[in-house]
């Protein structure tokens, strides 16, 4: 199965308006997923541990189903599936247990793109592929490849349209940065993306990396704040931001943003639980992932605030 041109139903929205997406679970019951310790996975017999792995599997592939299903009926058409989806996928009990569920996980995958929503993932902040040790490195690539393989196993197109978001890491190696990615296997790299952080990688270092490396650039409004010590969203940089990272993209409308608040003061690095604040040059923005605490909420609020807003303008 070539996935890099799979039934590639990643077709341009008939609306200009900003697309909102869902990140990972809701403010209420509707989407949750389950987990298991590691401290208590090794107290089990590799029987046991099997037995654990493959019921929480196939939990959690319900839930999944449960979460396209809320974002089906609620017109949401962004998902962030969560980084914790299948634990100890990475490890040899886990990928075998995995390869059980590849006819749902196919499924599952088709009935989210022929809903016409796109799915995507930020793996954990283990993934520091600018580490100066070469384990972590190695560690790195090791979880990169296992979220590739859940997302050629939902049968999702090897292009930015399934993203996978990570930060730079280590700052001040981009070069190592630029030379991990250039090596990355074709199911990781082809779905890559970096985005900017607070304090590590501004937005315009993590463009220069992303031009080099030519993989697409995720523009984070409220890092970009943050590590410039702006008192706007509206300052002109955010917009130019926005612009040049919408180059990086293969496909303009396929560009992919952040937008979150502080929750206590505008610099805040935690997030509040609406979006009150919105950069006026969002309104350009194709797909925002709202990073807000109440989620789903927050995003009603949106559209019942903001949407109104772009579409008037």
């Amino acid at each position: 199965m070539n996935l890099s041109t799979k039934n590639d139903r990643t077709t341009t929205p008939t609306t200009t308006l900003p697309k909102l997406g869902l990140v990972c679970i809701t403010a209420s019951d509707k989407v949750r997923y389950r987990t298991v310790t590691r401290k208590r996975l090794l107290t089990l017999t590799p029987t046991e541990q099997a037995k654990v792995l493959r019921e929480l599997y196939a939990d959690n592939l319900q839930r999944l189903n449960g979460a396209i299903a809320f974002c089906a009926t609620n017109n949401i058409k962004l998902y962030r599936v969560t980084s914790g989806l299948f634990p100890f996928a990475d490890d040899t009990i886990g990928e075998d247990i995995l390869t059980e569920f590849s006819e749902e996980l196919g499924k599952i995958g088709d009935r989210a793109q022929n809903l016409g929503m796109r799915i995507v993932i930020h793996p954990d902040q283990f993934v520091v592929l600018s580490s100066d040790k070469p384990e972590v490195i190695e560690n790195s690539i090791k979880i990169l490849s296992t979220h590739a393989r859940i997302l050629d196993l939902l049968g999702l197109p090897r292009s930015p349209w399934t993203v996978m978001e990570i930060h730079g890491g280590k700052s001040d190696r981009a070069e190592r940065l630029i030379n991990v990615i250039a090596n990355l296997p074709e199911t990781i790299r082809s779905r890559i993306a970096l985005e900017n952080d607070e304090y590590a990688y501004s937005a315009s270092e993590i463009f220069d990396i992303c031009r080099t490396a030519n993989i697409p650039m995720v523009f984070d409004a409220h890092h970009h704040i943050i590590h410039q010590k702006l008192d706007s969203y509206d300052h002109l940089s955010v917009a130019e931001m926005l612009a040049k990272a919408q180059t990086t993209w293969p496909k303009p409308e396929w560009q992919l943003v952040h937008i979150s608040n502080g929750k206590e003061s505008f610099n805040d690095q935690q997030h509040s639980d609406f979006i009150t604040v919105m950069p006026t040059s969002y309104k350009s923005a194709p797909w925002i992932e709202v990073e807000a605490k109440l989620k789903e909420q927050a995003i009603e609020k949106l559209r019942q605030e903001w949407l109104p807003l772009v579409t008037s303008n």
